[in-house]
């Protein structure tokens, strides 16, 4: 389970700050300053990511055995910015065995 944690908590910050990047750079650049590049590029960027995200949340779920509501809004966070990084605490802080989370414990 440990492992899915931090694969889970890696993509999270990952999509997490791509989406930043994408609402707060490239959404003005292309609707005030006529300038889509970022858009275009980041936003198939975040696409994958975001499915690569889905998968390891739902591995994550299923080895934590978390409802599927609970799955679902993790799943969601990964949609609104800065929703992410709020996920990823509660997942690491509440919502996986608190047996795995120990060594976590440990390093913050």
């Amino acid at each position: 389970m440990q492992g899915a944690l931090t694969r889970y908590r890696t993509i999270a910050w990952i999509v997490g700050v791509v989406l930043i990047l994408l609402v707060v750079i490239g959404m003005p650049l292309k609707y005030l300053g006529d300038n889509p590049i970022v858009v275009e590029t980041v936003g198939p960027f975040h696409g994958f990511l975001y499915m690569v995200y889905l998968v390891l949340t739902f591995d994550l779920s299923r080895r934590a055995g978390w409802t599927f509501g609970r799955m679902v809004i993790v799943m969601l966070s990964g949609t609104i910015p800065f929703l992410s990084f709020w996920a990823e605490r509660q997942v690491t802080k509440h919502w996986v065995p608190a047996a795995d989370n120990s060594r976590l414990a440990a390093v913050e």
